[in-house]
């Protein structure tokens, strides 16, 4: 039987910068075999419009100006970017307690002056955090973006895959397009594709609609590396069984039933156990998901670590992000509510993945 050897691991916590190492002790033949792994994260969070207090040309940013609906003040500005980064450099600490998330897709951000300033908070300036960005048609100026740890992720390339309407009358409705960002992460070739699905003002149409092309950028990228790793990440205002992500875009349920070049997405089952990222009447969704390719998983019953795997997923939690009490209490702490600052975080919570590739 394979275990964690807890108490290895707090002394190696404390000795590595990097990564965390676990030591897995397995019995086979009466004969006792160690082996070392490093573990990573990978997250995604919706900031829930981080705004700066300047207008965009082009854009309908108005009610995140001082004199608009929300009087976004560059107080307010200040305390949302602390808040944001509190959280961002929080994710992944509960089991890499000095390193955190090698990389974070970021959604709902309204330019690049943004992620500057968001990486210069000191949280994630003390991991010198970079970020990758595009500028999208978004007509109130939000975009998706990609923080990354250069001393865990180097990045190859980045690119933005437009969202396509196919219906003449829906021309006009620009939207965010589909973050592709290549890179190396554990001396592997993985690729993360962030993205923000049409709200639920819309109808379904158009976030299957958005799975399909998602899908079609995979199939790309399979085409070009049939091993490199993928991470599909974003709010796709939808949850993990409706027709978007589990028919149009294909992602699993189940390990058992990914397909070669499948995908798997493991927060269905934690949306089935009844909990969420962000509440509405009273009930959880779970719009923000990470699927992850068949390449990241052992399937078959298989233990093999050799190369990057899938371990396990997570809604990171902490009491700063809940209301506390009235009439909200248990919900996520939002920057505003009801027209009042609340000088909270977002309307959702953030997800990871951990995986685990063995050190050779």
């Amino acid at each position: 039987m394979t275990i964690f050897a807890t108490s290895i691991l707090k002394i190696m916590k404390k000795l590595l910068s990097l990564t965390a190492v676990l030591f897995l002790i397995g019995t086979m033949n009466a004969q006792a075999q160690q082996k070392i792994f490093s573990v990573y994260a990978i997250g995604f969070y919706n900031l829930e419009n981080l705004f700066d207090t300047c207008h965009d040309v082009g854009k309908n940013d108005y009610e995140y100006l001082p004199d608009g609906k929300n009087k976004w003040s560059g107080m307010k500005y200040r305390n949302k970017l602390r808040n944001m980064s509190k959280v961002l450099a929080e994710m992944g600490t509960d089991m890499l307690p000095t390193v955190g998330c090698a990389a974070i897709g970021v959604s709902e951000v309204e330019n690049a002056n943004c992620l500057t300033d968001l990486c210069n908070q000191k949280p994630l300036k003390k991991r010198n955090f970079q970020f990758c960005h595009i500028e999208g048609p978004d007509r109130r100026g939000v975009d998706c973006g990609l923080l990354y740890n250069p001393s865990l992720f180097t990045v190859r390339d980045v690119k933005l895959v437009p969202y396509i309407y196919e219906r003449e009358e829906d021309q006009n409705r620009a939207t965010r397009g589909f973050l592709v960002v290549s890179g190396t992460l554990a001396d592997e070739h993985v690729t993360i594709i962030v993205n923000h699905l049409p709200s639920r003002f819309s109808a379904s149409y158009y976030r299957e609609l958005g799975g399909k092309q998602i899908r079609a950028v995979k199939d790309s990228l399979l085409k070009d590396d049939p091993n490199v790793k993928l991470f599909i990440m974003g709010d796709m205002n939808d949850d993990p069984a409706d027709p978007s992500m589990s028919k149009a875009l294909g992602a699993r349920r189940d390990i058992k039933d990914v397909e070669d070049d499948g995908l798997f997405n493991p927060f269905w089952n934690i949306h089935a156990s009844g909990t969420g990222t962000l509440m509405y009447d009273g009930s959880w969704n779970l719009f923000d998901q990470i699927i992850v390719s068949s390449s990241l998983l052992n399937r078959d019953g298989k233990k093999d670590y050799a190369t990057l795997k899938y371990l396990k997923p997570q809604i990171f939690r902490r009491d700063y992000l809940f209301q506390q009490e009235g009439k909200y209490k248990g919900g996520t702490k939002r920057t505003h509510a009801g027209g009042v600052w609340l000088n909270g975080y977002s309307d959702h919570l953030p997800t990871l993945v951990y995986l685990v590739k063995e050190q050779k």
